[in-house]
């Protein structure tokens, strides 16, 4: 439930409510004029928690206060989500050893910072008449970085490219 859903004070238009103290004592079933008065004798706020409940739940408390905590809650729950990010390695069938170690080291850093790897071999021309060539890159490049992925997604061809996709192994 978002704030813009809460009803507070005199926007609460039902005939009785179930209160809740500041305290967080209950106080039981009785009118909304009551529960409003008494709000106001404590210098309070009184926000609608339940609003389907039967009858309505309703807490005495400081809106401003209530309202920038849950602010702060989603703030904090958005700086614990780890954005993955895919990283993209270009090679062709006809690649150079040196080239190869490389690429393949480049590999080993981007799973190590924890982001996902596509590895992209490009045919060109008569290149794809020999896709098997592919296979062979695509397998000397997983001997090189032995054990650091997982493998979400299978060597294929997609069109004139052959790709597939690694993600880091989980840290323990």
């Amino acid at each position: 439930m978002s704030e813009k859903d809460l009803r507070i004070n005199e926007q609460i238009r039902v005939r009785e409510v179930r209160l809740i103290r500041d305290e967080g004592e209950q106080q039981g079933i009785m009118p909304t004029q009551s529960a409003l008065e008494i709000a106001r004798s404590t210098g309070l706020d009184l926000v609608e928690i339940a609003p389907h409940a039967v009858p309505p739940v309703v807490k005495i408390l400081d809106y401003g206060k209530f309202k920038f905590e849950n602010e702060k809650k989603v703030r904090d729950s958005k700086k614990k989500q780890k954005l993955l990010k895919l990283k993209e390695i270009r090679m062709q069938p006809k690649i150079d050893d040196h080239d190869m170690e490389f690429k393949s080291k480049h590999v080993k850093e981007f799973l190590a910072e924890g982001n996902k790897v596509k590895v992209t071999i490009r045919f060109r021309g008569r290149e794809l008449a020999h896709t098997e060539l592919g296979f062979g890159v695509m397998n000397d490049m997983l001997k090189r970085i032995e054990g650091e992925y997982i493998m979400d997604k299978p060597p294929a061809m997609e069109g004139r490219n052959m790709s597939m996709i690694l993600s880091p192994k989980a840290k323990k």
